[in-house]
């Protein structure tokens, strides 16, 4: 059964709970992250289109070290990677699992799982996967790593 994205909340890295149901009215990009990947740069567009559409958009962090041991820091270390070198305004969630295993967090529970969403069972294949909400809390659309922050495709998505 279709379950409500604003029932959701995510524990943020400095213990504080973020409650998606104050996210309503705004486009919601969720990005599973890590500090040691290929991908890692993509902070850096992910803090511009967080600037750029500040009225429109929050972006989320989920750092997570499910993939080759990319980030193996604690949360204090991953939030200070995170604004030293990037400058990350951007809420950044507690370390937690994002494959679909006992460990998966509840977002992501709902991310990978049709029929919490709607449509999606593609769970992250590596780091830097990002998954598009709607205003009204409908998953749009599941983009690969290799899909830039600034891409075309997804900042249509998010203006429109």
């Amino acid at each position: 059964m279709k379950t409500s994205f604003y029932k959701l909340s995510a524990t943020l890295n400095n213990g504080e709970q973020l409650d998606f149901l104050s996210l309503r009215g705004k486009k919601v990009l969720i990005v599973n992250t890590a500090s040691k990947c290929g991908f890692t740069n993509q902070y850096a567009d992910l803090e511009k289109l967080s600037e750029r559409y500040k009225d429109k958009l929050v972006i989320i962090a989920f750092p997570a070290n499910d993939f080759a041991n990319q980030e193996n820091g604690s949360d204090e270390e991953i939030s200070e990677f995170c604004k030293v070198n990037y400058g990350v305004t951007f809420p950044i969630a507690k370390k937690a699992g994002v494959i679909k295993n006992e460990d998966q967090q509840l977002v992501f529970k709902w991310l990978t799982d049709k029929n919490m969403n709607g449509w999606n069972d593609q769970a992250p294949e590596w780091n830097f996967n990002k998954y598009l909400i709607s205003e009204n809390g409908d998953l749009l659309r599941y983009f690969e790593s290799s899909v830039a922050p600034l891409d075309e495709q997804l900042v249509t998505l998010i203006e429109n």
